[in-house]
């Protein structure tokens, strides 16, 4: 009986409170006072109100900016058929791709992204990803980039660049691909 009587309220409760129609200004401010535009210590943001939602976006001068900069600088790592040693050929791209990880390791941390071809079962094609990514990050080190800013994940097979049934297209999907996370 107590259990219906505190289900009923707590329903009730529910129903009747609701929530609120208000949305809550991000930065704590009065709503009258909120303009669409403001600059503060010289960083532009907007804001864009709908009907359920605020969207606010900002540039920042040093921010995802240069993230991004970073990060399309840094080149992919391809890998033989069923390996995951770095080819004599990737040596050029690793290194390159150090000297950009040492200056992005002081801001970011480094994801590799570990992919195969469409070749293998799915355990074997993740545990390859992993391979291939480790594989990486051990080159990275020996380069000098902190091991502590490196993750690694494997995607397997379900992350392809290409989805055509050739022979360049398989070997495109054979990489480690780099984000800079912040």
């Amino acid at each position: 009986m107590k259990s219906i009587v505190l289900s009923s309220v707590v329903t009730a409760l529910l129903i009747f409170g609701g929530c609120s129609s208000k949305v809550p200004d991000a930065d704590g401010s009065d709503a009258s006072t909120n303009a669409n535009a403001k600059e503060v210590s010289g960083v532009t943001t907007e804001t864009v109100s709908t009907e359920n939602s605020v969207i606010s976006s900002g540039s920042v001068e040093s921010g995802s900016d240069s993230m991004s900069i970073m990060e399309a600088k840094l080149e992919s790592i391809y890998f033989e058929f069923d390996k995951f040693d770095v080819k004599p050929s990737m040596q050029g791209k690793i290194a390159n791709d150090a000297d950009i990880a040492k200056d992005a390791s002081a801001k970011y941390n480094i994801k590799l992204e570990g992919n195969c071809d469409e070749w293998g079962s799915d355990e074997y094609n993740f545990a390859l990803g992993l391979k291939r990514a480790d594989s990486v990050k051990k080159a990275l080190v020996a380069q000098g980039v902190d091991a502590s800013k490196i993750t690694m994940v494997s995607y397997g097979e379900s992350n392809p660049t290409c989805s055509d049934k050739t022979r360049e297209c398989w070997a495109n999907n054979r990489r480690v691909d780099f984000k800079l996370l912040p």
